[in-house]
Order: structure tokens, then sequence, then C-alpha cells
């Protein structure tokens, strides 16, 4: 985030009960099939535009294809300086703090559009995390800062 936005506008807190409860059952599912949910807190950086689409809809998979690394799906990053990257250019960007349920993860590439069987999400290797379930997040928080 090279130093230079440094000003929280705004932190709100998300409450989208379809959401929340699809991605509960997702995450119930982890938690029987590995007895661990494997969740994380990660960042999902986007356009101003996109972030109230997602606040009403979830996070949508279907809008992949730009920046696809790693496969076909989601992108989450444990830093906000990555997330940061995938705002937009205007005076004040968005980024979602999110919950996502990891699960089994690989190393992914640009041509996956799900992960190999018997996984469940794709990754850098490191920490970026790609999930293909529209119900394998749920956006927690919309930062709002400049």
């Amino acid at each position: 985030m090279k130093g230079s936005y440094l000003i929280i506008v705004k932190i709100e807190r998300i409450q989208n009960e379809r959401w929340y409860k699809q991605y509960a059952a997702h995450r119930d599912e982890f938690i029987q099939k590995y007895n661990s949910s494997s969740e994380k807190l990660l960042f999902h950086g986007c356009r101003s535009t996109s972030a109230y689409k997602i606040v009403q809809e979830c996070f949508n998979r279907a809008f992949a294809g730009v920046h696809v690394a790693y496969g076909r799906g989601v992108y989450f990053h444990e830093h906000a300086k990555y997330s940061h990257d995938y705002t937009d250019g205007s005076s004040e960007r968005t980024m979602f703090l999110a919950r996502v349920v990891i699960g089994r993860t690989c190393i992914g590439n640009s041509s996956m559009k799900v992960p190999p069987e018997g996984f469940d999400t794709t990754t850098n290797g490191g920490h970026i995390f790609v999930i293909y379930h529209d119900a394998g997040a749920y956006g927690e928080y919309l930062i709002t800062y400049r």
C-alpha cells in the first residue's frame, strides 16, 4: 500500500443473512469432512462499483477472468497490501475482510476452472488463496479508505 493510503474512511459490517447462511452451511460441510473448517480471515480488493454488488449478491467466480494466475476463481490474500493492487484507482478504494473456508489446497495455474479432485482451493504456495464455490467466503467487513 506504499504508505500513501493511510486514511480509513469507514468500516462497514456486512449483514446479509442469506449469504451468511450459505457460507455457514458450506463451512459446516468442511467441519464434517475435515474435522475443521480451516477458516481464515483474508482480504479481497475490488472496484467500488463491484463492492456494492458483492455485498448484495456475494462473491461470484463468474466474474473471474482477469489476473487468474492461480485459477479462475475468487482471489483472497493474507495481506491487505496485495489486495490493494486490485482496487480501482479512485480516491476512495474498497476492500473486504472476509471469512474464507480453505480446506485442502494445491498450487494453481491460469487454466484451472476448478481445483483438482481431492482439493478445495488453489494457492500460489504462500499467501494467495483462490476459491471455486461462491458460498466459500463471507465478506464480513467492507473497508473504504484513501
